[in-house]
């Protein structure tokens, strides 16, 4: 028997591969949703700190300008919304000139950016836009609160102060839980 070979075969048996496959069912099963939570936290984050920067932006360009600039929201990036609830189809920061309320970005009246929409998730506002006002003067005040499918738990509200000033937070001004519709 010098020609035989007496070496073990390495490899799995099938009931060793079913029970391979069903462990690694368990830990996908757990590993998925955690996954799926990690998504939308990115997603929620990208929006409110756009929002920040945009709010940000808005009330530096007032002072730099000595003009009226206003937040507002748009379908399409070229005039403020009629109705100003839907902010998740997208926003305008514009130079209001003539400080015209309802906002509508006239001509000549330079759009300093414009922010598109996105799918997932539902911007809201209590405020049809926002107004920032140079020299002090008081600005508009108000709340913008994003909602995904996972409702009041995991929404986040961007606080507008009337000094301009944008704040994040898990609670409304009165410390309630956020309202998702």
């Amino acid at each position: 028997m010098e020609g035989a070979d007496n070496r073990k075969q390495a490899g799995f048996t099938l009931v060793e591969l079913i029970i391979a496959m069903m462990v690694a069912a368990v830990v996908l099963s757990l590993a998925v949703p955690a996954f799926g939570d990690i998504a939308l936290n990115a997603r929620r984050t990208t929006v409110v700190n756009a929002l920040v920067r945009d709010v940000h932006l808005a009330r530096s360009e007032t002072h730099k300008r000595a003009r009226t600039v206003s937040v507002c929201a748009s379908d399409g990036g070229r005039q403020c919304a009629l109705t100003g609830q839907a902010w998740h189809l997208g926003w305008l920061v514009f130079v209001n000139l003539d400080r015209d309320e309802p906002p509508r970005v006239d001509p000549g009246e330079p759009v300093l950016f414009a922010r598109p929409g996105f799918e997932q998730g539902r911007l809201t506002a209590n405020r049809r836009a926002f107004h920032f006002r140079p020299f002090n003067k008081r600005s508009t005040a108000g709340t913008l609160v994003y909602c995904d499918r996972r409702g009041s738990p995991a929404a986040r509200a961007v606080i507008v102060s009337a000094t301009g000033r944008p704040r994040v937070s898990a609670r409304d001004p009165a410390r309630r839980p956020l309202p998702c519709p």
